[in-house]
């Protein structure tokens, strides 16, 4: 697709759109405060960045194991000739965020997460006998080192450099099943939207489930403070801003220098997402990076670099092919 021209209010928009869109009464006079425009400014802006497909849209990312979901990463092998067929039908799963055809014996990747009571296994097989794909592994995570999407567009050009939490945030076992109030488990389920570009957004999803806006915003906060909201913002499509190409690349490390490994690995800035994975006997990877770049000759030079410095050569990197399904999981609360 044909990359959009921006121009620097355009990329200043993106930037804090994705990284720090505030949840109050008023967001897009706040945006507006932060970039010397109007509100109504503000929201065309928006408006035409979702018209040209730039952005996806503006919502909640939440921490699915603390409102107790289970979920893995799935890969399947799959014929060539039914990869459509067989990625459509994984699509229909609501519990799948990602699937992925990517290059390799194993070509349909995505991940799938199930609601408390479900047995992910279970879910897991029935999709498979649906599917019948030639081969199928289950990948769960065991801990993350990085998890945190930014594409910084304030500079020169697009320059890949993905944020990441404080790492007594990010890194360590995944986080467990939270507590959550009447009024948290509203919010949650109420604001799983693209939200109206209007005015006061909020309003509405506050009356919807009877509370005061305020006490709706504090509730939303709250969230984010604990990580059960992971952040609140624009996801972008990444492919149309110059970031062409991306890759998982998953790393053969040994048990013993896995932590040091994922922390080096997570410091590349070209790096999305770090995590371990538990290993399968015909899948012996076991860090799993996501990395980005805006060609595939330059993602291989990445991947060479974190390579060489980690001295990890025992690798693969399975690179997108097509997007098959990119969208948030509907949480139940």
């Amino acid at each position: 697709m044909k990359e959009v021209k921006l121009d620097d209010t355009d990329r200043g928009l993106l930037n804090l759109l994705q990284a720090n869109f505030p949840l109050s009464r008023e967001p897009f006079v706040d945006l507006g405060s932060s970039l010397g425009l109007e509100e109504k400014e503000v929201i065309q802006r928006i408006t035409r960045l979702k018209e040209a497909r730039i952005i996806r849209s503006i919502g909640p990312v939440f921490d699915s194991r603390s409102l107790g979901y289970k979920s893995t990463l799935v890969a399947m092998r799959v014929p060539e000739e039914r990869l459509e067929e067989a990625a459509q039908m994984v699509n229909e799963h609501p519990g799948v965020s990602h699937n992925y055809g990517r290059a390799g014996a194993l070509n349909l990747w995505f991940t799938l997460a199930v609601p408390p009571g479900n047995d992910l296994k279970s879910e897991l097989q029935a999709l498979a006998n649906k599917v019948c794909p030639e081969q199928v592994l289950d990948l769960p995570a065991v801990r993350h080192f990085k998890i945190g999407l930014f594409f910084d567009m304030a500079e020169s050009g697009p320059q890949v450099n993905f944020s990441n939490n404080s790492p007594k945030k990010t890194k360590g076992a995944l986080q467990a099943l939270s507590t959550l109030s009447s009024s948290e488990k509203a919010a949650i389920s109420e604001i799983q939207q693209d939200i109206p570009l209007l005015s006061r957004p909020f309003d509405a999803m506050a009356e919807h489930v009877g509370m005061e806006v305020s006490e709706f915003l504090r509730c939303c906060r709250r969230l984010k403070e604990r990580g059960v909201m992971r952040r609140f913002g624009a996801s972008i499509r990444h492919q149309n801003v110059g970031f062409a190409a991306n890759a998982m690349v998953c790393w053969r490390v040994p048990p013993s220098i896995v932590e040091e490994v994922g922390e080096m690995m997570s410091a590349f800035r070209e790096v999305s997402h770090c995590y371990e994975r538990k290993t399968n006997q015909s899948w012996p990877y076991n860090v799993f990076t996501m990395i980005h770049g805006k060609t595939k000759e330059g993602l291989q030079r990445t991947i060479e670099r974190i390579a060489a410095q980690s001295g990890i050569q025992e690798y693969e990197a399975l690179f997108t092919i097509k997007e098959f399904k990119k969208e948030r999981v509907k949480f139940s609360a």
